[in-house]
């Protein structure tokens, strides 16, 4: 694969990732934070769908895969450093987290605790079978 203009202006780390912002199109509300490499980027410029590098398995990850909760990129921007990627999204079934919450960003600090201030939409068992 030949590197698109886009991805040579992006600065990646010492790991070959740069952190991406997925956040709704619709309600501007921040979906999740994953990291891209290079690779992730183009697929994610060729098919119009988020493909993150998941740190963990050490392998690309198209959002969904297992759970059918792909995001279709409707924007793709970077921020003023080349240092970060905010993916614009349609989030399939409303749930971006594997938690089965709309958003990774669920837990709010209240007085010195995390709490969880939003629901569960679908349980985690129901969507990986």
């Amino acid at each position: 694969m030949t590197p698109s203009t886009a991805s040579q202006r992006v600065k990646w780390n010492e790991q070959g990732l740069v952190p991406a912002i997925a956040q709704s199109a619709q309600s501007g509300k921040i979906l999740m934070v994953a990291w891209m490499n290079r690779e992730a980027l183009e697929q994610t410029i060729q098919t119009g769908e988020a493909v993150y590098w998941s740190r963990s398995r050490k392998k690309l990850w198209h959002k969904g895969e297992s759970s059918g909760h792909t995001q279709k990129v409707i924007e793709l921007r970077t921020d003023c450093d080349f240092d970060v990627i905010l993916l614009k999204v349609d989030q399939a079934g409303g749930i971006a987290c594997h938690t089965g919450r709309e958003s990774c960003f669920f837990r709010r600090n209240e007085n010195g605790d995390w709490q969880d201030v939003e629901p569960v939409l679908k349980p985690p068992e129901e969507i990986y079978k």
